[in-house]
């Protein structure tokens, strides 16, 4: 029942017609923020029970970053709203053009665990900048963010966001019923699940899912450029949720020669700044923990490990781990790992990475460090991923006027900033026409020179017009 009465509550918010306006629009951004200013320390608690973040990490990831793109939603909100003239062809003169930006209606976001309150409130700020009224499912995985979520997005919000709370079940409920969007994040089998029940009902559907994430590392010369790298190679692996993340750094390719500095480079960057249980998250729960224990019990994977591996089942940690040329065939390389577990694999030259690419499924983002403009050219040019970020890696996600999504079996649709209004917008299209101008020659009885005519009028548009005003149409 409470779904049905949430769809019931949320269909009858929607079509009083108050979302469509301006005004409310921007008092639900104003909300959103105020909800990520005000309860910033009781966020920071529900991130530390549910995956042990330490509260820089989640400001930086999470509540800074949601701030961040509230304010650009409020900055440019009226631009998004505001009709969007367009070019038409001259032989619709006197006429005018232009789409116009509506709601889709009620929208159904379900979020994930990994950044529960992150992967909440993106989606969320663009739903509602569209002036839709949304209904949330967040992970029951991460409980202390789902309850913080039930517990104040009602409350800030002017009945436009239900939050449902509960496991699969809800979600099977959920499904079952029309929408006018659904929103999903998490995993592909999953999404399989979420886009088989959209299509009963022709709802449409964005999928963000992940993929394992390549980092193709070129064999740089300068030391400070080597040094730079393995910052953010580590970072992006073990500095962001314990590499619970679908953006984080999956594996590594590089050149034979390069890879013993590599390895020594990033087992000294772990001894420095991620071997205490601090500074990384832990695995999110029991079942997860087994899954990436059983990885790395495969003695063929074991055997690859050549830097930490232990575990502590207590704690829900797992140490981050270097793989040297695990099997290709082995689960390690053929799934997301979503942990702190980090495969290299050598080359016998980097411009192999291509072939090597291109032979999996499309990833969420290929990460390049590289100063070979060449190779940059080539990885642009003949790969195909949801994106590419080079020299760097996690920044893309943060930066609101690019757009952020899968393609193939790493998603469907993007998001952030006016990409997310797009998303949850129908541009309908509106033509204006006067009775001033009227073409016969659209009109029957037909003739050879009418078709001549309207051939004239499809190559090159304005003949027509010239034409009759020349007064040669019959």
């Amino acid at each position: 029942m409470e779904v049905e009465r949430a769809l019931k509550e949320s269909r009858e918010a929607f079509e009083s017609g108050v979302t469509r306006s301006y005004s409310w629009r921007m008092s639900q951004l104003r909300a959103l923020k105020a909800i990520l200013i005000e309860k910033e320390a009781d966020i920071f608690e529900a991130l530390k029970l549910d995956l042990g973040k330490h509260r820089i990490e989640a400001y930086r990831d999470e509540v800074g970053l949601m701030i961040k793109s509230v304010d650009n939603a409020l900055r440019n909100l009226k631009k998004w709203m505001a009709p969007k003239k367009v070019d038409l062809p001259l032989l619709y003169f006197p006429a005018a053009g232009e789409i116009v930006a509506e709601p889709l209606g009620v929208v159904l976001i379900f979020s994930t665990w990994n950044f529960p309150i992150g992967l909440s409130f993106e989606p969320l700020i663009g739903a509602i900048s569209a002036g839709n009224v949304v209904v949330m499912k967040p992970s029951e995985l991460a409980s202390a963010s789902s309850n913080f979520l039930a517990t104040n997005l009602p409350k800030y919000l002017d009945n436009s966001v239900k939050v449902i709370e509960g496991g699969p079940h809800i979600g099977e409920q959920l499904l079952k019923h029309k929408w006018d969007k659904i929103f999903f994040t998490g995993s592909s089998r999953v999404g399989r699940i979420v886009m088989t029940a959209a299509a009963k009902h022709l709802t449409p559907v964005s999928l963000e899912l992940g993929g394992k994430c390549p980092a193709i590392i070129d064999t740089l010369s300068r030391a400070r450029d080597i040094e730079v790298t393995i910052n953010r190679v580590a970072g992006a692996k073990w500095g962001l949720c314990g590499g619970q993340a679908c953006i984080a750094i999956d594996y590594l390719l590089v050149e034979e020669k390069f890879a013993p500095l590599l390895v020594d480079r990033l087992k000294a960057k772990i001894k420095k700044l991620y071997n205490d249980p601090e500074n990384t998250a832990r695995i999110v729960h029991g079942q997860h923990f087994q899954r990436l224990r059983d990885i790395l019990n495969d003695p063929a994977v074991a055997a690859s490990v050549v830097y930490g591996g232990s575990s502590n089942a207590e704690g829900l940690l797992i140490e981050p781990t270097i793989l040297l040329d695990p099997p290709l065939d082995s689960e390690i390389m053929r799934e997301e790992i979503f942990g702190p577990m980090l495969p290299i694999i050598t080359l016998k030259k980097i411009e192999d990475s291509i072939e090597f690419l291109k032979a999996r499924p499309q990833p969420l983002v290929i990460y390049a460090f590289t100063v070979d403009e060449r190779l940059k050219r080539r990885i642009v040019e003949e790969t195909s991923s949801g994106g590419i970020t080079f020299n760097d890696a996690m920044i893309q996600f943060a930066a609101d006027s690019l757009p952020f999504g899968g393609i193939g079996e790493s998603g469907l649709g993007k998001y952030h900033g006016k990409y997310s209004f797009d998303q949850f917008s129908h541009g309908k299209a509106i033509l204006r026409r006067s009775f001033l101008i009227e073409f016969s020659f659209r009109y029957p009885p037909w003739s050879e020179w009418k078709l001549k005519l309207i051939r004239y009028a499809f190559r090159f548009y304005y003949i027509g017009i010239l034409l009759m005003f020349l007064g040669l149409e019959r």
